[in-house]
């Protein structure tokens, strides 16, 4: 797969590194000198531009991506990055930073954004979810916030402990996609029992979410 990640600062170039060791072709796009260091991602393309003027990423060939992160630590420019990325190029995915959590509400389709990630709001999911127990908590949003990655962690006096995956009768648009449990990742299979302390992983549409909580919260749904 190949990614353009626009800006080169920590952030930019920390993704670069993890899509480098993961097999995948990226090009950072930087258009501040001082910060094109070829050295600091071995095996990246450098490009020293505007990454906000159309023919600066027509020369980058950014038609040619499959993904573009806008990654820059100015919420401006991420989503003009973002725009141009899809619209003039018709980028399949684009990904963006979202520096002030005041802005995060302009990172929709309008602006040509799939997926926004606001490290606030990741930062305090990932403390819910280590502390939360029986409540609901969302970890990410996927395709313009169409759907909804959330973790719910069995108390011990959920009537679900002890009962078989099949018995769930999940709200619509919701599939429970893996069990955690220690240090094992479970595929919720029909007659897997679930026990006190499973972290279930769920993909499911915002509406429904009150849904699980109440399902999960100590109520017998059936």
């Amino acid at each position: 797969m190949r990614v353009a990640i626009v800006g080169a600062g920590a952030v930019g170039r920390s993704i670069a590194g993890e899509l480098l060791g993961n097999g995948h072709s990226v090009m950072l796009i930087e258009k501040n000198g001082a910060k094109v260091r070829a050295r600091s991602v071995p095996g990246a393309e450098w490009v020293q531009a505007d990454a906000c003027e159309v023919t600066s990423l027509e020369e980058a060939q950014l038609a040619t991506c499959d993904v573009v992160i806008a990654a820059t630590g100015d919420d401006k420019a991420n989503l003009v990055v973002s725009l141009l990325a899809k619209t003039e190029f018709a980028v399949n995915r684009v990904v963006a930073r979202v520096k002030d959590p005041r802005n995060e509400w302009l990172y929709t389709e309008a602006w040509g954004v799939d997926v926004a990630v606001s490290t606030p709001r990741v930062l305090a999911a990932l403390v819910e979810e280590a502390v939360t127990v029986g409540d609901v908590v969302r970890l990410m949003s996927f395709r313009k916030g169409a759907a909804n990655l959330v973790e719910i962690t069995l108390a011990e006096d959920t009537p679900w402990v002890g009962r078989p995956v099949r018995e769930l009768t999940l709200p619509r648009e919701t599939v429970l996609t893996a069990i955690l449990r220690g240090d094992r990742v479970i595929t919720p299979h029909a007659d897997e029992p679930l026990e006190a302390g499973d972290e279930l992983l769920f993909v499911t549409h915002g509406d429904v979410e009150d849904k699980l909580q109440q399902m999960f919260g100590g109520v017998d749904s059936r």
